[in-house]
């Protein structure tokens, strides 16, 4: 066997086995991107739910709080607000600035639902209506799988983003279009953010 046959083996033989592993790692990053995707469905799912059932709430305690209808009106537009950041994430969850916006919307619509939350319990007769507290279990109930579907999908995320850092992968992720993915973070709202939602007397209701 000549040296030029042997040669050209040879690097058939290196050509084939990073074939092999570029394709390898290419399906590894694509299961872990589907991974995170699905997991940011799950989420969605739990959203789309919390915030139908929030307008529903707001309406059964307009009769007992005509006085805090500033606080009532704030919850309806930052829900609103969310609503449209969550259609914007869900259409593609790997965009970071859609998933950012949707974290950042969904954080000051929390903040809002707690201080709802707190003047509910202030009103014994509130708290005695049946409607609210069904509805309130509910939200209670949506907030906990929430926080289940985000934890699960913080982990996906983390061991997308860990894959695609380490060697080999790092230096084809450019060249293959894996983009690292965004996390879900949980922040207080500051008063500043709460404060920057424009009240709106005559709010309707996003889809």
């Amino acid at each position: 066997m000549s040296a030029f046959l042997i040669l050209v083996i040879v690097l058939l033989v290196i050509l084939g086995a990073l074939i092999f592993l570029l394709t390898r790692l290419y399906n590894q990053l694509v299961i872990l991107k589907n991974r995170y995707i699905n997991a940011y469905s799950q989420i969605d799912v739990q959203l789309k739910r919390r915030y139908d059932l929030i307008p529903n709430l707001v309406e059964s305690c307009r009769a007992y709080l005509a006085h805090e209808s500033s606080t009532l009106e704030a919850v309806i537009q930052a829900r609103n607000m969310a609503s449209i950041a969550r259609s914007s994430a869900a259409g593609d969850p790997t965009q970071q600035a859609a998933l950012k916006q949707l974290t950042e919307s969904d954080n000051a619509l929390s903040g809002l639902l707690g201080k709802l939350m707190m003047v509910v319990e202030s009103y014994p007769e509130l708290k005695a209506n049946q409607t609210v507290s069904d509805l309130m279990e509910d939200l209670r109930t949506t907030e906990n799988r929430i926080s289940f579907s985000r934890q699960a999908f913080n982990d996906a995320v983390m061991e997308y983003n860990q894959s695609r850092e380490v060697f080999p992968a790092v230096l084809f992720v450019n060249i293959f279009g894996f983009q690292p993915a965004e996390f879900w973070r949980l922040e207080s709202p500051a008063e500043g953010q709460t404060l920057r939602i424009q009240l709106d007397k005559n709010a309707t209701l996003q889809p």
